[in-house]
């Protein structure tokens, strides 16, 4: 900043320039530290602590591309010194030649795109709402179902909302799809039930002919933060229970419904969260009892981990099971014949679609957002899905 202002003919503005950047980058950095005092309380991380946290990564990431850039016209510096001085050709002056400005511009100018990405995620991406439609065919399926379709939702994560309106988009766009079922695949909040309660009334304006279901998801729980006892935070999961219920969510606690049309069914399945490296309560076997071996099934389960582990070799077959639970990292790249994020180095199945054999999992992208308050490239999703009869 000293070098890209050194000609500034106004020492107030060179002032402003050093002095701004300074207490701006040690101001977030400061109430980053205070902010997590807030996983001590029963309230968690809030939107604010969200805008904090997102402001702390996006001048992070300017500066380390700053520094990178600037590193490298240091490196040439460095050798143009070297030769300098093996050569004695420095005449009397320094060997290594001073920061050019043109160096600290075109930083600038590279650093200018992770930071106007990172706020257009904050401002604009978080509630670009994406619908994915996808068909799904299968030689089983009761000709009654043949055309049937299934909205998903996943990792609605309420506490994070800082826009209802916004919000409002994507709720409006799941209600125009008129889908026979609707299904909510877990994480209903970060951490507390109080956390949908200003939400209730417009989740619960989405209703489907066949019903809508619903399951945990890891942060369901309220693992994740601190409580007084044990009680209350029992408590909190009992109240999370019952929010689903006054939205009209059939809150399925590893056992399954019968989907009835034209006098054929399907099985609907829901299990509690099981997830490799997170809570592991649900119970498959159990959620499965009842359920005739020839069923069409259609399982709910958050974690894309627990198709990996316990669901695509098993014995009985699954047809299609609906997870969540990643984000797609809230950040990465989707274009037609590329898909890249950071989060497929911690997950086999990240984002869409994936099979093995005629058994298909579904990984939702997500609705909302968590800890960074902002999403670039893997937008929040609502799903489609068609099931058809094969031909």
């Amino acid at each position: 900043m000293r070098t890209l202002s050194a000609d500034w003919q106004s020492p107030l503005w060179r002032n402003v320039a050093l002095w701004g950047f300074l207490v701006i980058a040690v101001g977030i950095t400061v109430l980053l530290l205070i902010g997590f005092g807030a996983f001590s309380t029963a309230s968690g991380m809030r939107p604010f602590h969200e805008w904090i946290l997102s402001l702390f990564l996006t001048f992070f990431v300017t500066k380390l591309v700053f520094v990178i850039v600037l590193s490298l016209g240091d490196l040439g510096r460095f050798i143009i010194g070297l030769f300098n001085m093996a050569g004695s050709s420095s005449a009397g002056g320094p060997a290594f030649p001073a920061r050019r400005k043109f160096i600290s511009e075109i930083a600038i100018l590279v650093a200018a795109v992770p930071f106007t990405s990172f706020f257009y995620a904050m401002f604009k991406g978080k509630y670009d709402y994406k619908l994915h439609r996808t068909t799904l065919y299968f030689d089983d399926l009761p000709d009654a179902f043949d055309g049937f379709t299934i909205t998903q939702l996943s990792d609605i994560h309420s506490g994070s909302f800082d826009n209802t309106g916004a919000m409002q988009k994507g709720i409006d766009m799941v209600k125009a799809q008129k889908s026979d079922l609707f299904v909510f695949t877990g994480d209903l909040v970060n951490n507390a039930a109080s956390e949908i309660e200003p939400y209730m009334d417009r989740f619960g304006a989405i209703k489907a002919p066949y019903g809508q279901f619903s399951i945990l998801g890891n942060h369901d729980y309220g693992d994740y933060i601190h409580w007084d006892s044990e009680q209350e935070k029992a408590a909190n999961l009992e109240t999370l229970k019952k929010h689903h219920a006054a939205m009209g969510y059939r809150l399925l606690l590893d056992e399954n419904v019968t989907i009835e049309k034209g006098g054929q069914k399907i099985s609907l399945i829901g299990i509690q969260n099981w997830g490799r490296g997170f809570v592991q309560i649900g119970d498959l076997n159990k959620a499965l009892q009842g359920v005739p071996a020839d069923a069409f099934k259609v399982l709910l389960s958050h974690d894309p981990t627990h198709w990996e582990e316990q669901v695509r070799f098993n014995k009985t077959n699954i047809h299609l099971t609906l997870s969540g639970h990643t984000h797609g990292a809230q950040f990465g790249i989707e274009i037609p014949g590329f898909r890249w994020s950071p989060v497929k180095y911690r997950y086999l199945d990240w984002a869409g679609l994936a099979n093995e054999g005629k058994r298909y999992l579904y990984v939702n992208r997500g609705f909302g957002f968590l800890a960074f308050s902002g999403r670039l490239g893997i937008w929040p999703e609502v799903t489609v899905i068609e099931l058809r009869k094969t031909v």
